[in-house]
């Protein structure tokens, strides 16, 4: 390979991405700092192998070679910040979808617990941890999860999800259960 297309590969794997007017960020010890109007995120860099920096409002993003593995794992890199910067400026939204046929499913949010009870008559309720610092919200037949981190807002609707999953029958026949329907990013 000639030198030529060496550099072009070289400038091509520098990804620079401006950080938004409002938001505050900070690098210090592999450990990114962002803080936004509806709250702070941090996330740590250590386990992802890229380099990044902070000059003024410029985050760059440098992989350690010029791999085809590296330079993907630096786009992961940048999905990461910009997800950190949505969720502190817009915030995440997931909805699930309460569904029963027969015995109606209650769900209540205790602490840092979800109890979904009757589930298919059962009398134990079935408890799903939240994530995080999440906020959930019952309206009638929906289960809405708000955030700044997606990873927790995710995490908190599939724990939900997952509890209510039908072990040992046919789930095409046995559909009741609580389910993701919407996921969105969202101005609170």
């Amino acid at each position: 390979m000639d030198t030529s297309t060496e550099m072009k590969k070289e400038e091509q794997a520098h990804l620079l991405f401006k950080v938004p007017e409002g938001i505050e960020v900070s690098f210090n010890e592999n450990i990114l700092f962002v803080k936004g109007p509806l709250g702070e995120i941090k996330r740590d860099f250590s386990k992802i192998r890229s380099n990044i920096s902070l000059n003024g409002n410029t985050i760059t993003i440098t992989p350690f070679s010029l791999r085809k593995r590296h330079r993907s794992i630096t786009n992961t890199s940048r999905s990461l910040i910009r997800n950190m910067i949505t969720g502190v400026t817009k915030g995440f939204t997931y909805k699930l979808k309460v569904a029963y046929a027969h015995f109606p499913i209650t769900v209540k949010i205790k602490g840092d617990e979800v109890h979904v009870e009757n589930f298919y008559g059962e009398r134990s309720p079935r408890i799903s941890k939240i994530v995080g610092d999440c906020k959930l919200e019952v309206q009638e037949d929906d289960v809405i999860v708000r955030g700044v981190s997606l990873d927790d807002v995710g995490q908190t609707a599939a724990n939900i999800e997952q509890a209510t999953k039908v072990k040992r029958k046919d789930q095409r026949v046995f559909l009741d259960g609580v389910y993701i329907y919407e996921k969105r990013k969202e101005q609170n």
